[in-house]
């Protein structure tokens, strides 16, 4: 097999509409993660991203996006940012891994959200883990009678809230597809807010994030809902959308509503006008939210794990690398599969949220 690495602006139409045509051969690959337009667009503002380009004989068979780093350091493009990371390619193909990060110029290559069924790299995966997907394959009203079956009572805690909602602040609406930037502005302060107060690193504080959401809004890949009770926007939510797949992506809320759990109520919005405009599914994505677990209506198995080529140039970079990040890894991992461990360390991380907001008013 021929591999060849690209800049992704330098894919010409054939390769584009190859890449689609090899996301509908798995229903996986429909996520847009995993569509062209998420690389090309982390690559307007990334320059270390590439993409493999696999050939047998004169037919493409496979694209494997990726960001190269420091020291032969490789992750999936939009790394810490992606809930889902994988070679664009028939499920059966299995390629020579380590001949794959040798022709990409990688010494290592780390994933975290990778499809598990995927036989390239499964040699590699140390940890296997689920992911929680919304069906909305049978229509609305089918997924909420499976969240009433699920979890009645937070179903009923939803709709009463919103009730509560409407009576006490103003009507409920909700705009799907929002095409104000303002409102996306108002959606990234709410979230980086949410960040500083429970502790969490500041994603918006980066330039290019905001940027990415922007370029994202404005071309229509990204979709942009928002909640309203009268004329106040309570809750917002970023996805992006690819086909009849929405990932979701950033949900926020103004905390000065959050006794009516607006971000709830979204949620349970949100699923209503993505059925109601073709969207079969939503990718929610890992994370500790327990309401996730009323809404799932099948899961996804994802892999974290790393591959690394031995007797490369980069070794030195890559024994580091690992050094750095392996322990990490694994204390994660253990506190995200126990939700007692993980609520105590999100009560660890907003307290000590609180005593920096302290620290910093103090000064």
């Amino acid at each position: 097999m021929k591999i060849t690495v690209l800049r992704p602006g330098e894919l010409g139409e054939a390769e584009l509409t190859r890449w689609r045509e090899l996301q509908q051969t798995d229903p996986e690959l429909g996520n847009p993660f995993l569509a062209p337009e998420f690389t090309l667009g982390v690559a307007r503002l990334r320059p270390r991203v590439r993409v493999a380009v696999v050939e047998d004989g004169d037919k493409v068979v496979a694209f494997f996006p990726f960001e190269r780093g420091r020291a032969g350091i490789g992750h999936p493009v939009g790394f810490g940012l992606t809930d889902l990371q994988a070679l664009i390619a028939p499920p059966e193909l299995c390629l020579d891994a380590r001949r794959l990060l040798k022709a990409c110029g990688l010494g290592v290559w780390d994933f975290d959200h990778l499809l598990a069924h995927q036989p390239t790299f499964a040699p590699y995966h140390t940890v296997r883990r689920l992911e929680p997907v919304m069906d909305l394959s049978e229509g609305f009203e089918a997924f909420a009678e499976q969240v009433r079956r699920a979890a009645p009572k937070t179903h009923r805690t939803i709709r009463y809230k919103e009730r509560k909602l409407g009576r006490e602040v103003g009507e409920v609406r909700y705009v799907f597809d929002c095409r104000e930037e303002a409102e996306l502005t108002r959606l990234m302060a709410w979230k980086s807010d949410q960040y500083n107060r429970t502790g969490r690193t500041d994603r918006f504080a980066r330039p290019w994030i905001v940027a990415l959401l922007r370029h994202f809004h404005r071309t229509g890949f990204g979709v942009l809902s928002v909640l309203y009770a009268g004329d106040q926007p309570v809750s917002a939510h970023f996805g992006l959308r690819c086909g009849q797949v929405m990932a979701g992506w950033f949900p926020a809320y103004d905390p000065r509503f959050a006794k009516y759990s607006p971000g709830m109520i979204g949620h349970l919005h949100l699923a209503r006008s993505c059925a109601a405009a073709g969207i079969t599914e939503i990718a929610m994505g890992r994370g500790g939210k327990e309401f996730k677990e009323g809404f799932t209506s099948r899961q996804i198995p994802i892999a974290e794990g790393r591959i690394a080529r031995p007797l490369s140039r980069h070794c030195g970079g890559v024994a580091l690398h690992w050094a750095r990040t392996a322990p990490l890894n694994k204390a994660r991992d253990i506190v995200l599969r126990d939700r007692r461990m993980y609520q105590r360390a999100d009560r660890v991380l907003k307290a000590y949220a609180r005593l920096r907001s302290a620290t910093v008013r103090r000064k």
